[in-house]
């Protein structure tokens, strides 16, 4: 004879069966989503990790700026001192602001010549005698009161030396590329040569 009552008990617990294996694994797949899912995570990580990366990189390249705007002053100090060293400014009879101007005929519009230039020219008796000390004072500002200019006589030992206050945009404590009290840094360039043998 058979027992009803037990068919239906086990048609009624099976399903039940299933739908509490049914959620359980539902809930490991879920708990393991969660855990596989990095994306907040991943944003953490990147704010830790960008600031000092924009840091760095913010002050790579005003570096490179900087040695490029430095390689320019080279190039135009030497340019315009080759003119003093052959005798025409002599011949012409420069004055500082004509020098001055003509190192400024050589920088590219980065840089402002107005207010930002600084150029000495002197003669020594000889290459020891030369002074290649910095302008920059105990306060880190630029002294400029025995800046002078003179093309010099034939055979005569010329010391050019120009100076330019580059303003320093990124800041950043120790990565701070400024060695001026106002927040610039000075860049320089120095051309040392004796005069040609010129006729006048």
């Amino acid at each position: 004879m058979t027992d009803h009552r037990f068919e239906a008990t086990a048609m009624t617990t099976a399903p039940r069966m299933k739908a509490h294996t049914h959620a359980k694994t539902g809930g490991f797949r879920l708990l393991g989503r969660f855990r596989r899912d990095r994306t907040g995570a991943a944003a953490i990580e990147f704010a830790i990790v960008a600031v000092p990366f924009l840091v760095l990189l913010f002050a790579i390249i005003e570096t490179s700026v900087i040695h490029f705007a430095s390689g320019i002053l080279d190039t135009a100090t030497s340019t315009a001192a080759r003119d003093i060293r052959t005798g025409r400014a002599k011949q012409d009879n420069w004055t500082t602001s004509s020098f001055k101007q003509e190192v400024c005929n050589g920088l590219s519009g980065m840089f402002d010549c107005e207010g930002r230039l600084y150029v000495d020219v002197k003669s020594y008796s000889g290459f020891a005698a030369a002074d290649l000390s910095s302008p920059l004072n105990d306060d880190r500002e630029l002294d400029d009161d025995d800046f002078g200019y003179t093309s010099g006589d034939r055979g005569e030992i010329i010391v050019v030396r120009t100076f330019y206050r580059w303003p320093v945009i990124f800041d950043f404590f120790s990565l701070s590329l400024a060695d001026m009290a106002n927040g610039d840094r000075l860049l320089g360039s120095v051309v040392t040569f004796r005069n040609e043998p010129f006729p006048w």
